[in-house]
């Protein structure tokens, strides 16, 4: 058959894919990625893109569910709705099912491991009761994120984008927002000149920040929104400016109000996280993601470590107070806003520091000034993309030192795809957990622990 987009079409979905999607392989046409369905289902779905390759489509009416089907909370969360969430049709129990099937392909497809995989809730999540549908702190999955972007439309609208589309929906309130986001109200306010509005809290503290991006596109409405009188009524404690159209914080944020800055709780003490830095946006997935790596590395007094795209300097705080003063670790970061954070978090443990710089940059120092020492920990939180190949390189190099690593990924294909690499130059995979850091979502994060192959020996010798 030859499928045409607008084509409604009736497959069963027999897999879960990465991203979001289940798939379906008719026997008359090529493979069909259909989003709103789950494994099993039977479905009439309208085709969205046709490749020679394969299909997309939507689930637009189900002809026989489920039984981990359940009535999204979200009213947009549907065919031609908001792109943000991908499971909220499915029970919280299957979600992490679903994602638990998707690390263990890509594990098997890309690193050629084939290993049992358990996603863990993270608290305040775990499944709730007939009666319990709270958000937040209440859990059910709703109301954890503490960081929102809204685009916003040419005539000020603030709402999120349709999946893979520019569309900008009118959601109104988005469930998953945690509940001190939602009180702020963006979507109710109109924000001429803006092209993005973005909305932060640090669950610890309380502090709220709003930060607007202008609109630089050339039919833009002209003005300063960052001075327009509607500012003055938002409810935030800071209210920045971003002086580029990026979201990362290279570009710059100017207080309108309050300071650039939050005060976010983990790991038993503050840490000063810049409104544009990096942060993990569960309110619970700092201090859990935290403890793993910590189980991972298990670092000792006199230890050196090597936290790689550190951040604020959340995990190589903790590893300093572990290793003591006769020990050293030292945070990696390109990040001008993240690496003054992660200079001010670290001030007490003298024997931690920061180099600045990207991480491939300061890999390639060699024994110049600057090159790291050998370490026998290291940790890396890198972006979606994963880890540089250099990175890999490092690892592998003898010279290094490195014995244990911790790999916290947030994308299982990069994840596998560098164990893989790994796997080849000599390490072993000795653990990984998973996370539901993103309830709701495809998204899931994970900590791999790794051990070079001698310790590897040596650790189940021992065991």
């Amino acid at each position: 058959m030859n499928y045409q987009t607008g084509q409604v079409v009736e497959v069963t979905a027999i897999d879960v894919a990465h991203g979001g999607w289940c798939v379906a392989r008719p026997d008359d046409g090529p493979v069909v990625f259909i989003r709103h369905a789950l494994p099993g289902e039977t479905v009439l779905a309208r085709l969205t893109e046709v490749t020679s390759r394969l299909a997309r489509a939507d689930a637009v009416e189900i002809l026989k569910p489920s039984p981990d089907r359940v009535q999204a909370p979200c009213p947009h969360a549907r065919p031609g709705g908001c792109g943000g969430c991908d499971w909220q049709h499915a029970t919280l129990p299957a979600q992490r099912s679903l994602k638990a099937a998707v690390v263990r392909q890509q594990l098997r497809r890309l690193a050629g491991l084939d290993r049992e995989v358990t996603v863990e809730p993270l608290p305040g999540d775990e499944e709730t009761g007939p009666e319990k549908t709270g958000t937040g702190p209440a859990g059910g999955g709703l109301g954890w994120r503490t960081r929102v972007q809204f685009a916003v439309r040419r005539d000020g609208l603030a709402g999120l984008r349709a999946h893979r589309s520019h569309d900008v929906i009118d959601v109104g309130q988005c469930l998953i927002a945690h509940p001190a986001i939602t009180d702020l109200g963006l979507p109710a306010r109109r924000w001429p000149g803006a092209s993005s509005v973005e909305a932060l809290v640090a669950a610890g503290s309380g502090e709220r920040a709003v930060v607007i991006t202008p609109d630089r596109r050339p039919s833009a409405t002209r003005g300063n929104p960052g001075r327009s009188a509607s500012v003055d009524g938002i409810k935030a404690d800071s209210v920045l400016r971003r002086a580029g159209p990026s979201r990362s914080s290279n570009h710059s944020l100017t207080p309108l109000r309050g300071r650039s800055y939050l005060s976010q709780r983990a790991a038993g003490r503050d840490w000063r996280v810049g409104a544009g830095a990096f942060w993990q946006v569960h309110p619970a997935a700092a201090d859990v993601l935290t403890d793993a790596v910590m189980a991972a590395l298990a670092p000792e007094p006199g230890d050196v470590a090597v936290d790689l795209y550190c951040g604020a300097g959340l995990f190589a705080g903790s590893l300093a107070q572990a290793v003591g003063p006769g020990g050293t670790v030292i945070g990696v970061e390109a990040d001008n806003a993240a690496v003054r954070d992660a200079r001010h978090n670290l001030r007490e443990w003298p024997w931690a520091r920061v180099h600045k710089g990207d991480v491939t940059a300061v890999l390639g120092r060699g024994g110049q000034p600057g090159a790291l020492p050998p370490a026998r920990l290291v940790v890396a939180d890198p972006p979606r993309s994963g880890l540089a190949r250099e990175v890999i390189d490092y690892l592998a190099a003898a010279e290094n030192g490195a014995v244990r690593f911790a790999y916290v990924s947030c994308d299982p294909a990069t994840l596998a795809r560098d164990i893989g690499l790994l796997v080849a130059r000599g390490w072993v995979l000795d653990g990984l957990r998973a996370f539901d850091a993103f309830p709701m979502t495809h998204h899931v994060e994970c900590v791999a622990t790794m051990l070079a192959d001698s310790t590897a020996s040596s650790h189940r010798a021992g065991g």
